[in-house]
């Protein structure tokens, strides 16, 4: 037995590597684009949901004084 590798095993890993780390950058940039597109959409529904609380507040606002008004 020899400790000899054959040079196409360790070609192949060495391209492996090589391609991983040339992807990596591109990888983690997408998730933070990703990421950062979900907390944008969580903001709007949130924004979206309070103006639609505060409306309902001044539906209950003005139904009151037209009461007020009329009684």
């Amino acid at each position: 037995m020899g400790d000899k590798v054959n040079s196409q095993v360790t070609d192949a890993v060495t391209q492996t590597n090589v391609k991983v780390l040339g992807e990596s950058p591109a990888q983690s940039l997408s998730m933070v684009y990703q990421t950062m597109a979900h907390s944008l959409s969580l903001s709007m529904q949130n924004a979206s949901s309070t103006q639609q609380q505060m409306q309902q507040i001044g539906n209950a606002i003005v139904a009151k004084a037209v009461k007020n008004i009329m009684g």
